[in-house]
């Protein structure tokens, strides 16, 4: 069973012979519960359509980022890894509570099993990012989702960056962002978000793996963000 399994890992469908370029993982954790309808949701959507162009605009981060989402309301995978020059947004629609914990536990499980693939693989790649973007709190419990944060942030597994749309409660975010502050949407820009996100995985996938590499700051003035106080 297990070369079996080896087998399926080292000779699936990923593109990893033709492109052996090192990996830039991104885990997207999206809120789809019932009130991110209406403007919320359609902007969403077209976010997701403005981070695939503007990454596809870059040849390097077109072979190296790699998306995955998780919705919740209720938790669905959206889509597994996929690299950005293959990516097709997913038609998001609202409906629903916010199980947060739930699903940030999938997010982490589809990194775990994406990083075994690159080991596997012989493939390098760049620590990963976990994107959590929601408009409420919790309808779940998320002790073991933050207690898998703070480890995987303490050791250097992946980033953590939370985002708070509308009337979500920010005290909570803080609590699952404990490398850096919780961000305050303003308004739905979701697009200036989506773009400030494709910029900074194009800065990253042109760099060295491990190295340290300098980011917009999204709350400068004009930026999309502010930090909750």
């Amino acid at each position: 069973m297990e070369e079996s399994l080896h087998e399926q890992i080292a000779f699936g469908s990923d593109d990893f012979a033709e492109n052996p370029e090192p990996r830039c993982p991104v885990v997207l954790l999206l809120d789809t519960s019932s009130s991110m309808g209406g403007q919320p949701i359609q902007q969403l959507n077209r976010g997701l359509v403005a981070l695939r162009d503007e990454l596809n605009a870059d040849a390097l981060a077109a072979k190296r980022v790699e998306i995955a989402a998780v919705t919740f309301g209720p938790v669905r995978v959206a889509h597994d890894f996929v690299g950005a020059s293959a990516y097709v947004p997913p038609a998001l629609s609202a409906s629903g509570d916010t199980p947060m914990g739930g699903a940030i536990l999938q997010g982490l499980d589809l990194l775990r099993q994406r990083k075994a693939v690159y080991e596997v693989n012989g493939i390098a790649f760049y620590r990963p990012w976990v994107f959590l973007m929601t408009d409420g709190a919790p309808t779940d419990r998320i002790d073991e989702a933050r207690a898998m944060i703070r480890e995987g942030e303490a050791s250097k597994s992946f980033s953590m960056f939370a985002v708070g749309i509308g009337g979500a409660k920010m005290d909570v975010l803080a609590q699952l962002s404990p490398a850096r502050p919780a961000l305050k949407m303003d308004g739905l820009r979701f697009r200036d978000l989506f773009v400030w996100l494709s910029n900074s995985m194009r800065s990253i996938s042109q760099s060295t793996p491990g190295t340290s590499v300098p980011l917009d700051n999204p709350t400068a003035a004009g930026g999309w963000a502010s930090v909750s106080s």
